[in-house]
């Protein structure tokens, strides 16, 4: 016997809202989150642009506490607060069968960036809390912590399809009786100089300084991506766990699907057959057919290569119904939040079904012929959403697809 899997619970950090209406309200306006970098001094750099949050750590946390946190698990425990209210779960009867899964693509770089200056000056200076700061579990343990959850607690690292993965290892749990709920997703806080110029001399993000034509997926110019923080945090929950409970369900996870390229260390398969097996496993988990998906929100990094190769792979799995979809990639308001990435465009789905509206691909000025789906550009409209996947691929050939449908 299995469980049904619902949603209980929603927090976001990001660069178009920090709270999940104003998120929401955002991507039904197109709002682009891409500006210059504050986070430190750009002069020297080839990148002068990314999608930051405009969120006050120093409203949430005094100055010993943020002594200890990377700016990434800052984020991931505000996200957790927010989800923790909605859901409920402030009090809750069992602390036990309460998991924390949430992962980081690249963790405290920041941490390790100013410790290392610390450490080349003397190695005295590097701070004790270096390690418990840096590590990209560490925003697991950190909220359990503060909640004391004591179910399944762990991180995990996949590059840009982490957060899918974390929202896909929770799912399978509670389906399969492991833990009643599961706090799950992603936290990023990359904009860094060694992260900018790293993968800018990788040539992976664009040299663009145009605020509103730097980020634009599926546009024939397009040439890079824009990077982008924040966190997105899910509750899942054993469907009879919360009604039990009396809490509002949000939506249904219905389909996970996870493969690998085994192609290249950055750079997907040519023919996209590693994405569009991920789509076709999660949707044979309950036999969900291909043509009652309504919306696709997808990796669309705006890059050369990921962006035609996900149509190709969208009408691998989709065939004539790939035509009819209505597909967007909402990193073109928000950046690309790498580990992040995944949960934040999971909560993108969960708002379109919740809210029947489809989120722009913002930006888009000039045709791309390997790039001919419904991409949704430059305005959302409204729709109803049954069903929602969400793709991310990661670099390593991570692939990760999930499938969200409407609670009834």
């Amino acid at each position: 016997m299995t469980n049904k899997v619902v949603i209980t619970g929603l927090g976001i950090v990001s660069p178009i809202g920090n709270k999940l209406q104003s998120f929401t309200d955002s991507l039904k306006s197109g709002i682009n989150g891409v500006g210059n970098i504050s986070l430190f001094d750009t002069n020297d750099f080839n990148v002068n642009i990314a999608a930051e949050s405009s969120i006050i750590l120093e409203d949430f946390f005094d100055k010993k506490e943020l002594n200890r946190l990377d700016r990434f698990t800052a984020f991931s425990l505000i996200a957790s607060r927010q989800a923790v209210k909605q859901a409920e779960l402030n009090n809750p009867k069992d602390d036990n069968n309460i998991g924390v899964i949430v992962g980081s693509g690249i963790g405290g770089i920041n941490t390790f960036e100013v410790q290392h200056k610390r450490l080349l000056k003397h190695p005295k200076r590097v701070s004790p809390y270096f390690i418990p700061s840096m590590i990209s579990d560490i925003a697991a343990g950190q909220i359990s912590i503060e909640h004391g959850f004591k179910g399944p607690n762990y991180g995990i690292v996949s590059a840009c399809a982490t957060g899918s993965h974390a929202i896909g290892d929770a799912y399978k749990q509670i389906k399969y009786g492991d833990a009643d709920i599961i706090l799950c997703g992603g936290s990023e806080a990359p904009i860094t100089p060694m992260s900018i110029a790293g993968f800018s001399n990788m040539k992976a993000l664009t040299k663009n300084s145009n605020i509103s034509k730097a980020c634009r997926p599926f546009d024939l110019q397009r040439d890079g991506f824009v990077m982008g923080e924040g966190a997105g945090i899910i509750i899942l929950e054993n469907e009879h766990s919360a009604i039990k409970r009396n809490v509002k369900i949000l939506g249904e996870v219905v389909g996970y699907g996870a493969t690998a390229d085994a192609y290249h260390i950055t750079s997907p398969v040519p023919n996209g057959l590693g994405a569009s097996r991920a789509m076709e496993i999660a949707l044979k988990e309950n036999n969900v057919k291909a043509t009652q998906i309504d919306y696709i929100n997808a990796h669309g990094t705006s890059t050369p290569f990921n962006d035609k190769n996900e149509t190709k792979a969208i009408k691998n799995t989709f065939k004539n119904h790939s035509s009819i979809l209505s597909i967007s990639s909402t990193k073109s308001m928000t950046g690309h939040l790498l580990g992040a990435a995944g949960a934040v465009e999971a909560i993108c789905c969960i708002q379109a079904i919740n809210e029947s509206f489809i989120p722009p691909t913002i930006n888009f000025e000039n045709a791309d012929p390997e790039c001919d789906l419904n991409y949704n550009f430059n305005k959302s409209i409204n729709k109803k959403v049954k069903y929602a996947m969400s793709n991310t691929f990661g670099f390593g050939g991570h692939n990760a697809s999930l499938i969200f449908k409407q609670y009834e």
